[in-house]
This record gives structure tokens, C-alpha cells and sequence, in this order.
């Protein structure tokens, strides 16, 4: 095991790689792919060899966290970073204005950047309201 922060030995990575590649195997084995039907066009697949392929094409993308340590295990914080926008356009049917929907995202990409750099948003929102705002940390 690497200590937090340093790259994986390449064998490594090579060996989690090949097993991999081995479940994906198996999983295309349980779910082969429909023969082609003499129809123009492409055969319609099933979700499960849709997913296989896709994880297949994409496996440098999917394991990019083990060589780019710029990289998240996780989108979790790009999820979190478009759920506030969607869930506002679900509630209220969405927004009056483009105005409106700017404003809304910029209000709430600045909380989310001081929350992150561990602000209280609501102490964030008093001190922009009497005129000090915090601004974030760009480093």
C-alpha cells in the first residue's frame, strides 16, 4: 500500500487493470450482445451490454483516479454542485428568467466555494449583507 498521495506501483495498476478486464469478460459472457436481425441500423441492446460496452470503451476514463492524482475517486462534488439548480427548476417549474437562473447559479457556486474552504455560508451571507463579503481563497 502507497501512503496517501503517491502514485501506485505501474504493476499495480496493471493487475487491478487485467481483473478488470476479466469481470467485464464474465459480465459480456452473462449478457452477450444481440445478433445482428437484417434490419438497417443498430441492433437494440440490452441496458446491461449498453453498460458493459460503455465501461469497456471508457476504461482509461473510469481508472484515470489511479494515475491522475488530480482526480477524484468520486463526481460527488460535481453532482452536489448541479443538484441545487435542478431541484429549485423541479419545485418551482423553473426559472422566470436567464437572469434569474445566472444569478441563482453564481449565488450559489460562491457559497459552495467558502463551504468548502470551511465558511459557514449563513455567517458568509450576514457579512455580505452589511457590506464585508468573504472572499474565497483562489490557491
Amino acid at each position: 500500500m502507497t501512503a496517501a498521495g503517491e502514485p501506485l506501483p505501474p504493476e499495480c495498476i496493471a493487475q487491478v487493470r487485467a481483473h478488470y478486464a476479466e469481470i467485464l469478460t464474465e459480465g459480456e459472457a452473462a449478457n452477450p450482445r444481440s445478433p445482428p436481425s437484417g434490419a438497417r441500423g443498430r441492433i437494440k441492446q440490452s441496458k446491461a451490454t449498453n453498460l458493459l460496452g460503455r465501461l469497456r470503451h471508457h476504461a482509461d476514463d473510469v481508472w484515470r483516479f489511479m494515475t491522475d492524482h488530480g482526480v477524484p475517486f468520486t463526481n460527488n462534488l460535481a453532482e452536489q454542485a448541479v443538484r441545487m439548480p435542478k431541484v429549485k427548476q423541479k419545485i418551482s417549474g423553473g426559472f422566470r428568467t436567464e437572469s434569474g437562473a445566472q444569478t441563482f447559479c453564481v449565488i450559489g457556486s460562491y457559497l459552495a466555494t467558502l463551504n468548502k474552504q470551511g465558511v459557514n455560508p449563513f455567517d458568509a451571507l450576514t457579512l455580505t449583507f452589511q457590506g464585508h463579503a468573504p472572499q474565497p481563497r483562489f490557491a
